[in-house]
Formats: structure tokens, C-alpha cells, sequence
């Protein structure tokens, strides 16, 4: 077992904190050597797409990376969604996947696969360790690209990870690049902004600095300043910024950008529809417009952002006023999506994480709260639903001091409903928001874009929520979590603040007509 303590003390000595986890027989050993860790903490997960995600959302937040503790191939494939997700949010993971002992693949047990097909494509580095000596270089090669690229992926046989034989010691770290590549393009990034440019944001973090030179940029350039869909983490509330995203309904996208002669890529990537539909675009930018790639989203965009604002002349301002929120809702009307925006944007506690897998309720949600106090928005990044409550519940870790909000439409809650359980026994501060219209609301709309505007027998029996109703406070009561539901908007506003106040995680299911 001496390998695997090896690993896990270099890897705490690289910053990792956290390991969210549902193991099985071949990890044995690696979780008998957290205890001689103890600086990593061992957080248990019900489904492997809790772990996987949870492990996104701390490393959104941490901006270190965290470890996942996967089963063979099936635990791998249970967290995929999430994965893709991470992957999509260039997120800090490193998963260690155990894999049958080295001589008893031969024999094709049971659970054998090809775990590393099933690793590759929601991996930005891969490889299995087939020898004790290589465990903690791999590891260290494991967190630098983690650190640098996104997911990483280490496959563990467990004859590798109970030797006793000692682990060569990994070579020194060596420095990253001190010259990024967007040195030797910001003058042409400058000259193509103006009236007729859009600045496409996007990236691991975007920072209330990084907005604030965004702004800077704008006003000075004339250029259209615009948030890639889903930012994987974006700084918002009080005096920061007030960047818009580009709409994801791809015609709606391609109108915000149909004027654009030139668009100059900051961490983001060329703009596309996120499924191609009869008559609609796929690639948004005009035929003819101009791409002009700036910074990489792994780049530090704040610092590009800060060159380019110096290149064009920009200064940000040195103070700015904090906008006035509007009021809460305080009537006994039922609850519409205006009104859970005005609620949330009104209630949101300072310096809170709000983790968005909304969907089609919480539409004006991110915008009513650029006027909320200081808060970080996180969104579904990859688009594979399953994300918004193990997000939360990874933020929460990395963040402890802070009230992290779910704001979790009712069909995708269901995909990881078990994340309420790991907030209880870690007894984490989360609100999770659960949005309740008894639907899969974004597959009507979308069947309607297809062009199918006829509700179809089939359409009906598959995306009904309510033979039988769901209740979410029972499920919430179920995993040890305080639950309550609401149908007016003062009630609404009320159970906000009540989850606000009190420590650990609570469940508000916000009853739509």
C-alpha cells in the first residue's frame, strides 16, 4: 500500500484538499491510504455523477484540483455526464480510476471494460500506470495537466496501488511559459475592435477585474461586449460589470450577433448553435465576419484582458456606484419566472456561489442579478443535464464560508438527486431551489423549434413530470435535508431568507402554475 500513500502525499502537497468519492473493491487500498493523509478529505458520494460533478464545482471555486475515486469502468461511465461538463469547463479534476490487478485481466472478469475508451473522451490527459515505481510521476504529470488543461484521468490497477514497492520519486516541476501566446496578437486584437466588433468572453474564471477591462474595452472601442452561453464561472453583483450572454437559442444568438464584422476571441471559442435544427444556423457568427483568436479559454483572461484594455487605450474606472436591487416580490400572486428573478436577486446573500441549471424557468435569473450584492455564477457548461445540484455541493466544499444557491430545474434534479445526502452529512451551506413546473419545459420548446408544433401523443407521455407527482420536500426530507414548498411570491421571499439564516443545506421547492 506504500505506492498509493505515496501518491496521495505528493498529490496534498500539490494543493489537492479534496477527494469525492464512491469506490469498490480495486480501491481498497487507495482509501485505506487517505487515512494517512488526513490534509485530503474524503467525501462520499451516492453516484458516481455526484462525485464527478461535485468535483467540478470545487475545482471551479478552489481553482486547484480535486481528486475523484471511481470504480472500474462502470463507476467511470456513471460519472461520464459530469465529466463532460468538467471537460467543458476546462475544470481542475484528476480522477483516479481503479482497474482490475494486472494478471487478472487475462481471466476477463466480470467487470472488466476498456476503461480507457470510456476515460478518453471527457479527458484532457490519460494514462494507466502498469508499474508501482511510475505511480507518483504519473500523478504529478496527472495534476500539472489539471492544473494547465482540464480533466485529467489516471487508471490504477490494484496490484499497483497495494505495493509496497517505493514510488520513484517524480522529476522537479518545471515553470510554465512566462510568455503567453496572446503577447504576440494583442495589437492585432486591438486594431480589430470597433463599432462593428464583438469581444466573446469566455474561459475557466472570469473575474470582476477581467469583466471590469471587458467594459473598459467596450466603451472606449465601440465594440459589442458578450459572455460565451455558459461560462464555466463568472464574477457578478454589487459594482462589477454587467456583461450579457449570448442567448442560447441559436436564431436569437445569431441576431445578437448578425451586425458583427469582426469578433476577437478572449477564452472563448468560435460561436456555434448547440444542435443544428431545420432552417436554423449552426455556426452563429456572420459567413462574413472576421474571427480573430485572441486568448485561449485556458489563458489567464483577466491578464489578456488587461494588455488588450492597454493596447486600445482603455482605463477602467477607478470606483465604481453599486446599482440599487428592486424590491422583493411581496404578494400572494403565484410564482412566475419574473418573480423567482426578482426574489433571488433581492435575497442573495453577499459573496454567494449560485450554481444555474435552471433551464427555461430561470431565464431572467442571471440578468436580474447583475443589479444582487457580489456573488459567482456557474452554469451548465457542457450542456449534459445532471449538474447544477453536484456543482453546488462541490462549491460548498471548496468554499465554506459561503451560502452556495442551486437553482435546479425540477427534471434535471432527478438525474442527481442523491447530492442532497452528501450536502447533509457534510452538513454544507446550500440552498437548493428546485423549480417545479411538472415538465421537461425545454423539450416542448425544443420540439417546437424542430418545427413540430402538433403535441403529439407520444410528446405528452414523454415529457410529463406529473403520473405521479414528485415531491421534492419529501425526497429532501428522505436525505436528511430541511425542506418546504412555496406557491406565492411572498412565500417565495420569505423561505429564501429563512434558508439564508440558517446553517447547512435546505431544499425550497417553488411551486409554477
Amino acid at each position: 500500500m506504500k505506492a498509493a500513500q505515496r501518491l496521495l502525499e505528493y498529490a496534498h502537497g500539490r494543493g489537492v484538499r479534496a477527494c469525492f468519492a464512491n469506490p469498490g473493491t480495486s480501491e481498497m487500498h487507495l482509501v485505506a491510504a487517505l487515512d494517512a493523509v488526513p490534509g485530503i478529505r474524503p467525501i462520499l458520494a451516492l453516484f458516481e455523477g455526484v462525485a464527478t460533478g461535485a468535483a467540478d464545482g470545487f475545482g471551479r471555486m478552489a481553482q486547484t484540483p480535486a481528486l475523484t475515486l471511481l470504480h472500474l469502468g462502470p463507476g467511470l461511465g456513471n460519472g461520464l455526464a459530469n465529466l463532460h461538463n468538467a471537460k467543458r469547463a476546462r475544470t481542475p479534476i484528476v480522477s483516479l480510476i481503479g482497474e482490475h490487478a494486472t494478471y487478472h485481466l487475462a481471466n476477463d472478469p466480470p467487470l472488466a471494460s476498456d476503461i480507457a475508451a470510456l476515460a478518453g473522451p471527457v479527458s484532457d490527459w490519460l494514462r494507466t500506470v502498469p508499474r508501482a515505481e511510475d505511480l507518483v510521476t504519473a500523478g504529478a504529470e496527472a495534476i500539472t495537466a489539471a492544473e494547465q488543461l482540464g480533466p485529467a484521468a489516471l487508471i490504477l490497477p490494484a496490484d499497483v496501488a497495494w505495493s509496497d514497492v517505493e514510488p520513484d520519486a517524480p522529476p522537479p516541476r518545471s515553470s510554465p511559459a512566462s510568455t503567453p501566446d496572446w503577447t504576440n496578437t494583442v495589437d492585432e486584437a486591438a486594431r480589430a475592435l470597433g463599432a462593428n466588433a464583438v469581444l466573446f468572453l469566455g474561459g475557466r474564471h472570469l473575474s470582476a477585474r477581467a469583466c471590469a477591462f471587458a467594459e473598459a474595452i467596450a466603451e472606449k472601442t465601440g465594440c459589442k461586449t458578450l459572455v460565451e452561453t455558459f461560462p464555466a464561472r463568472i464574477e457578478r453583483g454589487a459594482a462589477a460589470a454587467a456583461l450579457s450572454r449570448l442567448p442560447y437559442l441559436s436564431e436569437m444568438a445569431a441576431g445578437s450577433l448578425s451586425s458583427a464584422s469582426t469578433i476577437v476571441l478572449a477564452g472563448a471559442t468560435n460561436p456555434v448553435a448547440f444542435f443544428a435544427l431545420p432552417g436554423r444556423p449552426t455556426r452563429l457568427a456572420p459567413d462574413a465576419a472576421t474571427i480573430v483568436p485572441y486568448a485561449s479559454p485556458r489563458d489567464d483572461i483577466a491578464a489578456a484582458l488587461e494588455a488588450l484594455a492597454e493596447a486600445v487605450g482603455a482605463r477602467v474606472q477607478p470606483q465604481r456606484a453599486t446599482r440599487e436591487t428592486p424590491p422583493a416580490p411581496d404578494a400572494e400572486d403565484a410564482i412566475d419566472p419574473m418573480a423567482l428573478a426578482r426574489a433571488i436577486a433581492a435575497t442573495l446573500p453577499e459573496d454567494a456561489i449560485v450554481s444555474d441549471e435552471s433551464n427555461t424557468l430561470g431565464l431572467f435569473c442571471f440578468d436580474a442579478c447583475a443589479n444582487a450584492a457580489a456573488h459567482d455564477w456557474l452554469t451548465l457548461t457542457g450542456g449534459s443535464i445532471g449538474q447544477g445540484l453536484p456543482v453546488a455541493t462541490g462549491a460548498a466544499v471548496a468554499c465554506p464560508e459561503r451560502r452556495v444557491v442551486a437553482l435546479q430545474a425540477d427534471g434535471s434534479a432527478l438525474y442527481t438527486i442523491q447530492a442532497l445526502w452528501t450536502q447533509a452529512r457534510e452538513n454544507l451551506n446550500v440552498t437548493n431551489v428546485i423549480l417545479n413546473n411538472g415538465a421537461y419545459a425545454i423539450l416542448k420548446l425544443e420540439m417546437m423549434r424542430a418545427g413540430i408544433n402538433a403535441q403529439t401523443h407520444a410528446a405528452s407521455e414523454l415529457f410529463d413530470l406529473q403520473r405521479p407527482a414528485i415531491d421534492f420536500t419529501q425526497l429532501a426530507a428522505g436525505f436528511g435535508v430541511h425542506a418546504e414548498r412555496v406557491v406565492t411570491q411572498r412565500a417565495l421571499t420569505a423561505a429564501l431568507n429563512r434558508s439564508f439564516a440558517r446553517p447547512g443545506p435546505s431544499l425550497i421547492e417553488v411551486m409554477f402554475p
